[in-house]
C-alpha cells in the first residue's frame, strides 16, 4: 500500500508543529517567574502596617508596651488594617487581661496568633 506524498507531508509538519509547541510550553513553565503567591519584601514593606505603641497592666501588676507591625496582602488590606487599629486595640486588651509577665515572655507568639485570628 502507496501512501500519497501530501498526506505524508502534513502528517510531518503535523508532528513538527506539536513538537515546536510542547517545547515552548515546556520552556515557559519550567522559567516562569511565579513565587507562589509569596510576597516580595518589597510588597511587604509596601503592604505592612505598624500600630502605634500600646500599653496595657498585667494580672501580675506589671504594665506590657508593645506594638504590632501587620504584613496584609494589598495596599487596601494595609488601609483597612490601618481603619481597624481600634479593634485591635479592644482585642489586644481583652486577650492581655489574664496574662502575667511570664506568659508575654514564653508565650508571645501565642498571642500573636490569638490576635491575628480574631
Amino acid at each position: 500500500m502507496k501512501m500519497n506524498p501530501k498526506f505524508v507531508k502534513s502528517l510531518v509538519i503535523i508532528l513538527i508543529l506539536i513538537t515546536i509547541g510542547g517545547g515552548i510550553t515546556l520552556y515557559f513553565l519550567l522559567n516562569s517567574k511565579d513565587t507562589g503567591g509569596e510576597l516580595t519584601i518589597d510588597q511587604m514593606v509596601e503592604f505592612s502596617y505598624t500600630t502605634e505603641e500600646m500599653r496595657t497592666d498585667l494580672k501580675d501588676g506589671n504594665f506590657v508596651l508593645i506594638q504590632f507591625q501587620f504584613i496584609t496582602d494589598s495596599k487596601a488590606g494595609a488601609e483597612e488594617i490601618a481603619k481597624r487599629e481600634f479593634q485591635v486595640k479592644n482585642e489586644f486588651i481583652k486577650q492581655s487581661v489574664d496574662l502575667t509577665e511570664k506568659d508575654f515572655r514564653e508565650n508571645l507568639a501565642q498571642l500573636e496568633d490569638n490576635i491575628q485570628a480574631a
